[in-house]
């Protein structure tokens, strides 16, 4: 199975850092994966992002997205192949939630041309998956913090892409739309072939959902392995430079918890 996402032995370097941001990172997502990225803050977990998108210079490596080189390849094919949900977002303009994930069918739509009943469908169905019909006609300006979020998820579900991309897709979201989303994302992968990456700073809604989770610690990979392997108290307690402790649930899940540093 070729990778539809992936990384090979890339270092980014940002002018004035005083060290690379990815550090020869290697990593491949393929049709049907969801791989779910972790790391303490400054890690380099955005800066894979970016690498894949082509927003960032490669100082060496590849960063390839279904088998191209993302700045070599035409952008409207990379728009119709690839859907972002990035960290932050502000509406620029007054706009209701139908009309933002409309806004994921322009990619498929010509100059001028209409929607057509396979767009309409497409954005009913994303808004479905992400609980979002019921707020169809809100302006966005009225959302909370979580209702965006998912309207900003449902805006790339109607893409139908290829491959999925989420930086912290879950903030601001409570629990059970927490789980709901994630479940959401990794149905996806598994249903409709969709490769997903997912920037997550929770390690346990990591273990969780992800097919294989991928540790970052200042801008190398720590580790890439199926959750239950990489939850490792020893290492994770390096990489974070805190104590934690990891229990598995009766449902085998792997779950970390933090120690007090000085418990005495």
């Amino acid at each position: 199975m070729s990778a539809a996402l992936e990384l090979a032995g890339v270092t980014v370097r940002y002018p004035g850092a005083a060290r690379a941001a990815l550090d020869a990172v290697s990593l491949a997502v393929g049709p049907g994966e969801c791989v779910a990225i972790a790391g303490p803050n400054g890690a380099g977990k955005t800066s894979v992002l970016r690498a894949l998108l082509g927003v960032v210079p490669v100082a060496s490596g590849a960063a390839r997205v279904l088998g191209r080189d993302p700045p070599a390849g035409r952008r409207d094919e990379m728009a119709r192949a690839v859907s972002v949900v990035a960290q932050r977002e502000e509406p620029a303009f007054p706009v209701t939630v139908g009309e933002v994930v409309a806004m994921g069918r322009y990619p498929h739509l010509g100059p001028w041309q209409r929607p057509a009943a396979r767009d309409r469908a497409a954005v009913s169905r994303a808004m479905e998956r992400t609980d979002v019909v019921s707020l169809a006609d809100r302006w966005v300006g009225t959302l909370s913090g979580g209702e965006w979020q998912r309207v900003r998820l449902a805006r790339a579900l109607a893409q139908e892409p290829r491959a999925l991309l989420l930086d912290e897709p879950t903030s601001s979201l409570d629990m059970g739309h927490e789980m709901e989303l994630l479940e959401t994302v990794r149905g996806l992968a598994k249903n409709d072939d969709i490769a997903a990456l997912v920037i997550s700073h929770s390690l346990n809604l990591a273990a969780r959902f992800a097919d294989r989770l991928v540790l970052l610690d200042r801008g190398r990979v720590a580790a890439d392995d199926v959750p239950a392997r990489v939850l490792d108290a020893s290492l994770l307690s390096r990489v974070f430079d805190w104590p934690v402790a990891v229990h598995q649930m009766p449902d085998g899940a792997s779950q970390l918890y933090p120690l007090r540093r000085n418990s005495s």
